[in-house]
């Protein structure tokens, strides 16, 4: 007896599963090639992991702990800062492991001396959800008889089973969206398996906000949709949006959107007369999202001496206020600093911030084609969303106007940190570039980002059938994944990486 055809939605899922798995490979590959620890932080996120699995929540700005300290000292390269010209020799010493124990031993007490005496870990009062699960992940690697270089790229490669999520919550979010648009559903994941963002090969917070926040907005999505939305649904959606915020603190204008976004379908229930029976949705809603946020804002005050933590940071990096007089005379408020503002943004969104040998780890050619496709990608979803006839559906509407109002906020409040502060002699942001210009901080947008982008890839290709727009979708994927390996080739025979362990 021959076994039944598979049905269409069976294929898909297959497609999708297939997806997730080249997303895995493709984070597996990157996440090995590169070396520890990367400059956007690494050591200090790779410290709180440590302490998280420790049971141990950092209560000021301090020395990374005895258990972290040994990997930092004996597995990092300097080369994301340093080129070989400018070690003796000109060539960079072969990997700390490689030496006889004794020299291990003694340039261990060297390091290890400098880093207590001069690094503290400025990333101490960051929410805990992130490090929380990364603490239990090392904890398993330890469980699992892992130890040393093996441990520690053990840890990044958790960013493994987070991008297989995200692929899942992305084609989720597409089909609920389109679920007429076969292309625009595959091509959201797709764009998310074949994202050349190096934050996925690191360890760090940010890796968190695209699940948190896409599996929030897929849940808002389905809220405004319920006639009388019911508990359940609603303390789902609250526990996303409180996971977001426990994430990172950069999400704060990604919730405040969908706080507006509740607010509009609160007044939306009010005015129909369903404000009664949809109370008990509402009310649970409001608790499972605020009461976790106000318990970590709660500890930030009483630890850290204000509600989000972040005074201490800034006293660290040595930021000062700048007074209000002085905010409009940033250059942020002139045509080419408004552009390097928002050129940047975009281009490392899509590229990362990774630097290696003290140089942009990113075609500057390829900079420009992403940031010129998604300026185009965007206007033409916003034209179709502006016109009355022949535009999106009313499913549609509400999904891509939150997503594109996200975007807007997120920019405006990276614009408000750019203006406000003195960055002193601060690295980055620094007075000769004073623009917070970090797409990794856009990242818990992927997914509505990803959803409007595809959206207006569709409607660009216009009349072309399916065939056609798959040929397109496909040969960009390539493109943008063998751009990538050009600018990486250079670090693959890399000695400290995990091909080397």
């Amino acid at each position: 007896m021959n076994p039944p055809a598979p049905t269409p939605e069976s294929r898909e899922r297959r497609w999708v599963l297939l997806l997730g798995l080249l997303a895995a490979a493709h984070v597996f590959v990157f996440s090995a090639t590169f070396p520890f620890f990367s400059v956007v932080d690494e050591q200090v996120h790779f410290d709180l992991a440590v302490r998280y699995s420790q049971g141990n929540l950092p209560r000021a700005l301090t020395p990374p702990c005895d258990e972290a300290l040994p990997f930092i000292a004996i597995y990092g390269t300097i080369e994301y800062l340093w080129p070989p010209s400018s070690q003796p020799g000109g060539r960079i010493a072969p990997p700390p492991w490689t030496y006889p124990i004794q020299v291990i031993q003694q340039n261990l007490l060297a390091k290890r001396d400098l880093w207590r005496e001069k690094v503290k870990n400025h990333e101490a009062s960051q929410p805990p959800l992130y490090y929380s699960v990364a603490g239990l992940w090392w904890r398993l690697g330890r469980i699992l008889g892992l130890d040393g270089g093996q441990l520690l790229y053990w840890l990044r490669f958790l960013n493994l089973p987070i991008i297989l999520a995200l692929v899942w919550v992305g084609w989720l979010t597409a089909r609920k969206v389109f679920p007429e648009n076969f292309f625009v559903r595959l091509a959201v994941p797709a764009f998310i398996a074949f994202l050349p963002q190096t934050t996925f090969y690191a360890i760090n917070n940010d890796i968190l906000s695209p699940l948190t926040f896409g599996a929030a907005f897929l849940l808002l999505l389905k809220f405004w949709e319920s006639e009388t939305p019911v508990p359940r649904l609603a303390a789902a959606t609250g526990l996303a949006l409180a996971a977001s915020f426990l994430t990172k603190i950069s999400n704060l204008p990604l919730l405040a959107v969908a706080g507006t976004f509740l607010a509009l379908k609160t007044f939306w229930l009010l005015r129909d007369g369903k404000l009664r029976p949809a109370f008990p949705a509402l009310s649970t809603l409001a608790a499972c999202a605020l009461l976790p946020m106000a318990a970590w804002m709660t500890w930030c005050k009483i630890v850290f001496g204000d509600f989000t933590g972040s005074v201490l940071k800034i006293q660290f990096l040595g930021w000062t206020h700048r007074p209000l007089a002085e905010w409009f005379q940033h250059p942020l408020f002139t045509p080419p600093g408004f552009w390097a503002f928002v050129r940047g943004n975009l281009a490392s969104f899509w590229q990362g911030e990774l630097l290696w040998q003290r140089r942009p780890l990113a075609l500057p050619a390829m900079n420009w084609f992403y940031v010129l496709l998604t300026l185009a990608l965007l206007l033409v979803v916003l034209v179709v969303l502006l016109k009355r006839q022949n535009g999106f559906s009313a499913r549609q509407r509400p999904a891509l106007w939150l997503g594109l109002a996200g975007l807007a906020a997120a920019f405006a409040f990276f614009a408000l940190l750019s203006v406000k502060y003195d960055f002193q002699n601060c690295f980055y942001p620094s007075r000769a570039h004073p623009f917070f210009t970090s797409g990794r901080l856009l990242l818990g947008l992927l997914v509505p980002f990803l959803l409007v982008f595809a959206a207006g890839l569709d409607r660009a290709l216009g009349l072309l059938g399916t065939t056609a727009k798959f040929t397109v979708l496909a040969a960009l994927l390539l493109f943008m994944l063998a751009a990538e390996i050009t600018v990486d080739w250079p670090i693959f025979p890399n000695a400290y990486n995990w091909f080397h362990q």
